[in-house]
């Protein structure tokens, strides 16, 4: 049997062996967690052996990510800087697997023209819409900004 590895998943895991062999042991914490994290996915879509696709690993260090940044505005609304700082260093060690952000202006750009193509208007298009832009996007665009986008975009029109 061929164990496949996403690309994706192959660099987190030389990373982390990199990351312990260095003695970098808050960044090998933090990718032991990724790692654990892209082995539930694996189990819960039975892929187990032959692994998941790279945008199915970045969608999941999207999710990590995004986890990080709502536990930091918890912590800091509770006055826990030392937890939110924490929490801040682990979301910038998962980013690096992310690919690069597009600005505000790139993705109004592509929600601009997939309104136009799609040819919607109303706030009940919204998912219609939202889901073209993700699909095109992928996992270069935080899907709250995407949503702010379309839902101006689409009270506009």
């Amino acid at each position: 049997m061929v164990v496949e590895t996403s690309l994706l998943k192959a660099t987190i895991d030389a990373d982390l062996k990199n990351a312990l062999l260095s003695g970098e042991r808050f960044r090998a914490d933090v990718l032991r967690g990724l790692k654990a994290a892209i082995l539930n996915e694996e189990v819960a879509q039975g892929k187990r052996d032959e692994g998941l696709a790279n945008e199915e690993v970045e969608k999941i260090v999207a999710r990590e990510v995004k986890k990080r940044a709502e536990s930091v505005e918890l912590y800091i609304k509770a006055n826990r800087q030392e937890l939110a700082d924490n929490e801040k260093a682990e979301a910038a060690v998962l980013s690096a697997y992310l690919p690069e952000q597009l600005s505000e202006a790139d993705i109004q750009e592509v929600v601009d023209e997939i309104v136009a193509s799609l040819e919607v208007r109303g706030p009940q298009a919204m998912g219609q819409v939202i889901g073209a832009v993700k699909s095109k996007l992928g996992n270069s665009a935080d899907g709250a900004v995407i949503a702010r986008l379309v839902k101006q975009a689409l009270s506009e029109a």
